[in-house]
């Protein structure tokens, strides 16, 4: 595709720089800053960028370039987080919807900026709460969701119109999007002007996480069919949050998170496109989901890489010509997997590490984890510890001051290249896999790409291979872990944690016999109905028709089970 867009920033030398200078300048008085104090703790003044100095010349620094400007290493916006600070999005579910409402509004309450729902693992695999696959794991890892009457519960109170939501589930992604819509509506909202983000990408489910419900290509059908249906009738939500944040956690390094999201990433461009949409409308509606991990600089790296890569392949491969098109937008959570039950009160350092990581490298929004979240889901003691902690760098460190601080070190620059030329490596391979860009794709050489290294194993071989060495290094000494291989000695005792009641299960069950006993089941078998025959039509826009279903009270179960008589399942081969 035609490059329409110039690159600002090209060129190092002192001209090009100054240049650049002043178009960042324009940029930051024709922007809205916050009416916030922007001096050090000593009351010093301080400039809202930095770079070289005036009349100097910087080899490379197109590559770096200013805050707001093509390939965006160094954020989005010119103003930095003086223009806005990041959205404190606090990633909770637990028990049933009532009990999640209360934590949801004691969040809001305290602080937070939006809201992430966490799901349980029933409704995660599109289970019902009463199915046999179900026994003993409602509530546990997130809330349970059977119809949008627990829908209509999880929000009470809370306007859907004005709060962002953030749902971190995949495999039955689309039926929860319907029943929120469905919610959304019963609150009297109009649901054109919702926004929030869905997470609904499949591929990292293959690649790493393992929760997935139907075949490759029928999820692919899916989710094209919620790009489609948002780029229509709700343009401020994003259909897609691309997560590397689960790569991660199942053991990939800092350059596989990288290089296999943001692939992931274009593959669904190339979906996007291939159903006739308009990148530059489109693309602003992707989103993604970043690990931040304990090494520090190496975080900040990956992150402003990622911004840059985007951009560059966005406009030069995909052909989108708007900034907003170009632009790598991100949520963080701090890295799960970095926890340890020994010595959990050292888990608030670590968390705090790697949050200020996340705002150094520019991320949008950031859930940060609770202290005793490897035990257990947090208690409310540990979650406003995880809150404050994101407050205490917002309000107190002065992070928010100048955008991108650490641009221009010569650590932090050859870390991000040194990155986004590992990604580069990696792009090529999957290309490779998927036949290579001259050959025929039924979307686009990297989506098939991306298959052929699911089916072939590339990916999860890979990922364990890098887990495999890191754990040898772990048992080598090599790599520390206070607490768990060195500095053991501890005062602290054990820790008070969430256990959710069996209660919660029982009650669950209780309520959703009663809901089915109590709706109409001549309406919920005819959308069912419906929804097989949009499946089988292989060409109609199955969004209405699940929310149809999700009118009639119809569970998520039985939803997703319509579609699975269609589009069947998928098994794994075992590879070792």
């Amino acid at each position: 595709m035609a490059n329409t867009t110039s690159d600002p920033t090209d060129g190092g030398g002192a001209e090009e720089i100054e240049a650049g200078r002043e178009r960042w300048q324009r940029r930051y008085d024709s922007a809205r800053t916050r009416d916030a104090d922007f001096t050090s703790l000593s009351g010093r003044p301080l400039q809202p960028v930095y770079g070289p100095a005036p009349g100097a010349g910087a080899p490379g620094f197109e590559r770096v370039g200013w805050p707001g400007e093509f390939p965006f290493t160094r954020g989005l916006h010119p103003t930095g987080y003086r223009g806005r600070a990041w959205t404190i999005r606090q990633f909770a579910g637990f028990g049933n919807a009532r009990q999640t409402n209360e934590r949801y509004k004691m969040i809001l309450a305290s602080g937070g900026g939006g809201l992430s729902v966490a799901f349980d693992m029933p409704t995660l695999m599109g289970h019902d709460s009463d199915s046999p696959h179900a026994l003993g794991e409602v509530g546990h890892c997130g809330v349970a969701i059977d119809s949008v009457a627990d829908m209509d519960l999880l929000f009470d109170g809370i306007p859907l119109g004005a709060t962002t939501t953030s749902m971190t589930i995949s495999g039955p992604a689309i039926p929860a999007f319907c029943m929120y819509l469905v919610a959304a509506e019963r609150q009297g909202v109009d649901t054109r002007t919702l926004n929030g983000t869905l997470q609904t990408d499949i591929f990292k489910e293959y690649i790493a996480q393992k929760e997935w419900l139907y075949p490759p290509e029928p999820q692919l059908r899916l989710i094209g069919d919620l790009m489609e249906y948002c780029a229509e009738h709700i343009p401020a939500y994003k259909p897609l949050s691309v997560s590397g944040y689960h790569i991660r956690e199942a053991g990939a390094t800092a350059g596989q998170e990288l290089a296999y999201t943001l692939a992931d990433g274009f593959g669904y461009v190339e979906l996007g496109l291939s159903r006739g949409l308009d990148v530059d409308a489109f693309a602003p509606g992707l989103s993604f989901f970043f690990d931040a991990h304990i090494d520090f600089f190496e975080e900040i790296a990956k992150f402003r890489a990622a911004r840059r890569i985007w951009a560059r392949r966005l406009r030069d491969v995909y052909g989108a010509r708007t900034e907003k098109a170009q632009w790598l937008r991100f949520h963080t959570q701090t890295a799960g997997v970095s926890l340890t039950a020994q010595q959990p009160y050292n888990n608030v350092v670590r968390t705090a590490v790697e949050a200020l990581a996340a705002v150094l490298g520019g991320t949008n929004s950031l859930h940060t984890n609770a202290l005793d979240e490897t035990l257990a889901l947090p208690t409310e003691q540990s979650a406003e510890i995880a809150l404050r902690t994101q407050q205490v760098l917002m309000e107190e460190t002065g992070v928010v001051n100048v955008a991108d601080p650490l641009g221009g070190s010569w650590y932090l620059e050859a870390l991000t290249d040194e990155l986004e030329a590992e990604a580069e490596r990696i792009f090529a391979e999957i290309l490779r896999m998927g036949g290579g860009e001259g050959a025929e794709h039924a979307i686009g050489p990297m989506t098939s790409g991306i298959l052929a290294g699911i089916e072939n194993g590339y990916f999860s071989s890979e990922i364990a291979e890098s887990a495999f060495q890191y754990q040898q290094a772990l048992e080598k000494g090599d790599k520390r872990i206070v607490g768990v291989n060195c500095h053991t000695g501890t005062v602290s005792g054990e820790l008070d944690i969430l256990r959710i009641s069996h209660e919660v299960e029982h009650e669950q069950k209780r309520e959703l016999a009663e809901r089915r006993s109590r709706r109409d089941g001549a309406a919920v078998d005819a959308a069912l109905a419906a929804l097989l025959e949009g499946v089988r039509a292989g060409d109609r826009n199955l969004i209405p028709l699940i929310m149809d279903a999700a009118r009639a009270e119809a569970t998520m179960g039985e939803i997703c089970a319509t579609m699975g008589e269609e589009f069947g399942t998928y098994t794994e081969d075992p590879r070792f």
